[in-house]
C-alpha cells in the first residue's frame, strides 16, 4: 500500500467552499490533523464526517510530526489541515512535509481555498505579477527594505486588524502615497475588498477600526519619466529660498511622484 499523506485546504469562511474530492478524502481518513480540533470539527459536523481528530499546530509540529509519519508507515490514511485555507501557506506543516520526504511518503496536495488568491482576483492589478511574503513585518526598518526591494511587483500580506493602521501610516513614510488594496473577511457576511491610495485607507480605517483576517496588497511604484530641466529649475528656486536638499528632494516628490529618494540622488550630483 502506497505511503500519502494528504494536505488539504479548508474554507476561510464560508462552508461551501471546499471540494467535493477533498470531502471525499476528509470521510475517508483514518485521521486528521488539524491546527484546533475545535474548529475543525465544526467542518466536520457540517459534512457528516466522523473521521477522528488530532492536534497539529505550530506548537507540537515536531513532536507530532513522527506521531503522525508513524501513523503512515502503519498504512492509515492521514490528512493534513489548517483552521482555514491551503496548510503551509502561512500554516503549520512543513516539518511534516520534511519529514515525510525523508520517509519516501507521498505528499498528495489538493487544490481549494486560500485567501491570497482569492483576494487577487478580487482587486484591480494592471499586471498579473505578484510576490507572496506571509505576514507583513512588525518593525518598520523591516518592512521599509520589503517596500523598497519589491516596488516594482504587487505584494501581497497577511495582516492583523489590530495592526492595519500603524501599518497604513508606515507605508505612507516608505512610499509616496501607493494604491493598496484591504481585503477583509473573505467570503464572509461582512466581506470586505477596499481599492485606494494609503492615504485615504489609512483616514478611513482610523475611523472605522477593522476587523477579521486581512490580505493586503500593495501596488507597484509607476515609473515615470522626469523632466530633467524643469526639476532642476524648480529645485534652485527653492535652494534659493534656503531648503535642503532632502527638503527639496521631498516636496518636488510631491509635485511629480517621483520617488524622493531618486530625486535626492539626483540633487547630489
Amino acid at each position: 500500500m502506497e505511503k500519502i499523506l494528504y494536505i488539504c485546504p479548508t474554507p476561510i469562511g464560508n462552508l461551501e467552499d471546499i471540494t467535493l474530492r477533498a470531502v471525499r478524502i476528509l470521510k475517508e481518513a483514518d485521521i486528521i490533523a488539524c491546527e484546533d480540533t475545535r474548529v475543525t470539527q465544526k467542518l466536520l459536523n457540517h459534512y457528516k464526517i466522523d473521521t477522528k481528530l488530532t492536534g497539529y499546530h505550530k506548537f507540537s509540529e515536531k513532536e507530532k510530526s513522527s506521531y503522525i509519519i508513524n501513523l503512515i508507515k502503519n498504512d492509515k490514511k492521514v490528512v493534513l489541515v489548517s483552521d482555514a485555507g491551503t496548510p503551509l501557506i502561512s500554516d503549520p506543516g512543513a516539518e511534516l512535509v520534511r519529514e515525510c520526504i525523508k520517509n519516501d511518503i507521498k505528499i498528495v496536495p489538493l487544490p481549494g481555498a486560500c485567501a491570497l488568491t482569492t483576494a487577487f482576483c478580487g482587486c484591480f492589478h494592471e499586471n498579473e505579477n505578484f510576490i507572496f511574503l506571509g505576514f507583513i513585518p512588525r518593525k518598520k526598518n523591516e518592512k521599509e527594505e520589503l517596500l523598497r526591494k519589491y516596488s516594482d511587483i504587487n505584494m501581497l500580506f497577511y495582516e492583523s486588524p489590530n495592526r492595519l493602521e500603524k501599518t497604513l501610516q508606515e507605508i505612507l513614510e516608505i512610499r509616496n502615497n501607493p494604491y493598496l488594496t484591504v481585503a477583509r473577511e473573505l467570503t464572509k457576511i461582512f466581506e470586505e475588498i477596499k481599492r485606494d491610495s494609503a492615504e485615504n485607507l489609512y483616514k478611513y480605517y482610523s475611523e472605522h477600526k477593522p476587523k477579521g483576517e486581512i490580505v493586503l496588497i500593495i501596488e507597484p511604484e509607476k515609473t515615470q519619466e522626469i523632466d530633467m530641466p524643469e526639476v532642476m529649475n524648480k529645485a534652485k528656486i527653492l535652494q534659493k529660498e534656503g531648503y535642503s536638499n532632502k527638503e527639496i528632494s521631498k516636496i518636488l516628490s510631491l509635485l511629480t511622484q517621483v520617488p524622493k529618494n531618486d530625486l535626492y540622488k539626483l540633487l547630489l550630483r
